[in-house]
């Protein structure tokens, strides 16, 4: 299928739909009539044979209590081996109703009250909600910018875990917002300082099928380290667009860690699986490699778009690479202060994003942009932007 097939088939307007990302501005950011580029999901309609499977589901009429279906450790164990080649095992897996649930949950449940949790900024802000929330000591080591990308800082990172006493660690990879796709060499460095202290990794690997070079998931790694101190993350929702569905996935490999979580969650998260999410996913991971194929074309094309626009019409917009996930991090310094980023892209751009300064105190020059959106969309908030320069001048 070629992209423009693609974007014809699976293009949808979802003004009016109760969507979040679109019918919630007003209440958001105070204005109903921005363009939406913000929140995580797309434009784009889960697979045909997604909405098959489900309209099938429905028209038998009962959604009582349900079994998970027999086939879906095959499917997802089958999307694994030709994704990512993780040795994934059918006892590590548990499921929750999303990905930040699940970080509630974990932080609950191996961590206690003023225990000290590491995260990399700049990164997901459900991070510092999960950590603060449950009061726990949030402790930061910043990544490190050098260029247009970001590295870990593992001296700091390492400092900090010996002086803070870090229980647990929130690994976001692929990296949300700066797209970071970690290497092996990455993830084992740090994985091996956790491993020396005794710190338990979280990863979230929501981003897994969503990336321009090879991943490497922590599970493939750890092993020589030990799967004792790892738990990853992750779900169908952003690869297939399936959020409101509720389904998610927990792997725990190690099986005393395993033994802990179910004594929690016997007395914690008493709650049936999601019978609709589950079948989405059977189907998705068991159809949708092509459809996933198609999606990275649109979304590496809106990329190369906003890079070659801004970069002509907007130099003084730093582009970084986007190795992995559908969400681009721009530098806006040298466009105007960190005060005026709010004024510049949303009062006057009339632009919905995730602000700068929601992924750290640190980065309020920097916006983050969707582009798993229609080419129209990404073109229209490119104009808006250029025109507001040319306003200003």
């Amino acid at each position: 299928m070629t992209i423009e097939t693609f974007i014809a088939t699976y293009g949808v307007n979802r003004k009016q739909t109760d969507s979040l990302k679109w019918d919630a501005l007003a209440e958001r950011y105070g204005d109903a009539d921005l363009l939406p580029l913000w929140v995580a999901d797309m434009e784009f309609k889960t697979p045909h044979s997604v909405v098959a499977a489900l309209q099938e589901r429905v028209a038998h009429g009962v959604f009582g209590y349900s079994n998970v279906p027999t086939d879906y450790f095959a499917a997802y164990a089958g999307w694994q081996a030709r994704h990512e080649q993780t040795p994934f095992q059918k006892e590590w897996l548990f499921f929750s109703t999303g990905v930040v649930q699940s970080l509630y949950d974990l932080i609950a449940c191996f961590t206690e009250v003023g225990d000290a949790i590491l995260i990399q900024p700049p990164v997901y802000y459900p991070f510092f909600n999960a950590i603060v929330a449950q009061d726990r000591k949030l402790v930061t080591s910043n990544l490190i910018r050098q260029g247009a990308t970001y590295q870990m800082n593992l001296t700091d990172f390492e400092q900090k875990i010996e002086q803070e006493h870090v229980k647990a660690f929130i690994l976001c990879s692929p990296h949300n917002p700066v797209g970071r796709v970690w290497q092996p060499a990455e993830l084992m460095a740090i994985l091996e300082i956790c491993q020396r202290h005794q710190v338990l990794v979280i990863a979230d690997e929501i981003h897994s099928d969503l990336v321009f070079q090879p991943f490497t998931s922590t599970a493939s790694l750890a092993s020589a380290t030990g799967l004792e101190n790892l738990i990853v993350v992750n779900a169908p929702s952003k690869t297939f667009n399936l959020a409101s569905l509720l389904h998610s996935h927990i792997w725990i490999p190690g099986a005393k860690r395993r033994g802990t979580y179910e004594e929690w969650a016997a007395r914690h998260r008493q709650t049936e699986n999601s019978s609709l999410g589950q079948l989405a996913a059977k189907v998705a991971y068991e159809t949708g490699d092509q459809w996933l194929e198609n999606l990275l074309q649109v979304i590496q094309q809106n990329y190369e778009y906003v890079k070659n626009c801004l970069g002509t019409a907007l130099p003084e917009i730093k582009i970084g690479p986007l190795e992995g996930t559908y969400l681009l991090w721009l530098d806006l310094t040298d466009l105007v202060p960190a005060n005026e980023v709010k004024t510049y892209v949303q009062d006057q751009a009339k632009l919905a994003v995730d602000f700068g300064e929601w992924f750290s105190p640190e980065t309020k020059n920097f916006i983050r942009l969707n582009l798993a959106t229609t080419p129209n969309i990404i073109q229209e908030a490119c104009d808006r932007l250029i025109a507001e320069k040319g306003e200003r001048l």
